[in-house]
């Protein structure tokens, strides 16, 4: 069976993040993409340029009319940008059983701050309704007010932070540290389990905590156990980064290659 995805976040209109990319990695990971906008932006691989946040009674309508016609079997939630926003998204999903995974997206790969500050505080309280947090070192410190972890250590005491604010798992990613490698964290009540990577030099890094956190929604839709889930999906990115020097768009950080297999598929 197909697995249906509701990917709740907004546009990016140069395709390589939020709905474009959630869509493009859930199909590429074997799902059915469904897509609730909470956020138009103006946008290209440079930066971003403007941002309009829709109303969040029209955010929560979406999702209500998704809920009320088609089966929901994983949900990933990304940019919220407001207070409004995420109290209406947690409310318009209250009773969901499908799993969600919550890609917490605060700052955009150019430095632009996509959640209001005051929405931080809502965003906390809205943790409970993950499945799986998926934040980056940044993120996670947002969160937490602390400063951010730069070695495995301070990732476990945050990632064990994270979990005492409500989500029942949290995949920390360790991207943001210095070094040969690029390891995350999953934590859980039963424990940590590391998940190891290797740094890929690249500037085509655009929208991968998009791609992951909707790849991870996928794989838990497809009801893989969430430790093969995390593993298979950061596989996924990580060929998606991997690959990514075979597309030419823009001239900024450039987005992933989401359809790296199909592409490959097409070679042979």
């Amino acid at each position: 069976m197909i697995p249906n995805i509701l990917s709740i976040a907004g546009s990016d209109p140069s395709g390589g993040a939020g709905i474009q990319a959630d869509i493009k990695a859930i199909s590429a990971n074997g799902g059915y993409a469904m897509a609730a906008i909470t956020a138009l932006t103006v946008q290209n691989t440079q930066g971003v340029r403007d941002v309009q946040m829709l109303d969040q009674d029209f955010v929560a309508g979406q999702i209500v009319a998704i809920r009320d016609d088609i089966r929901i079997d994983a949900i990933k939630i990304g940019m919220l940008g407001s207070a409004a926003i995420v109290r209406a998204v947690a409310a318009a999903l209250e009773g969901v059983r499908a799993p969600v995974v919550l890609d917490p997206v605060m700052v955009a790969k150019s430095g632009d701050r996509l959640l209001r500050a005051d929405a931080v505080t809502a965003l906390r309280a809205a943790l409970p309704l993950a499945t799986v947090l998926t934040p980056n070192l940044p993120e996670a410190a947002d969160l937490l007010e602390q400063p951010e972890a730069t070695d495995r250590k301070s990732m476990e005491s945050q990632a064990r932070a994270l979990l005492a604010l409500g989500p029942r798992a949290v995949l920390l990613k360790g991207g943001h540290l210095a070094g040969a490698d690029s390891p995350d964290l999953l934590a859980t009540a039963a424990g940590m389990r590391w998940l190891p990577g290797a740094r890929h030099a690249s500037r085509n890094t655009h929208g991968t905590g998009c791609t992951l956190s909707s790849a991870l929604a996928t794989c838990l839709g497809h009801d893989l156990p969430l430790p093969q889930a995390c593993a298979r999906a950061k596989d996924y990115i990580t060929r998606a980064i991997e690959t990514a020097g075979e597309l030419t768009v823009g001239q900024g950080h450039g987005p992933t290659h989401h359809f790296y297999a199909m592409t490959e598929g097409a070679r042979q």
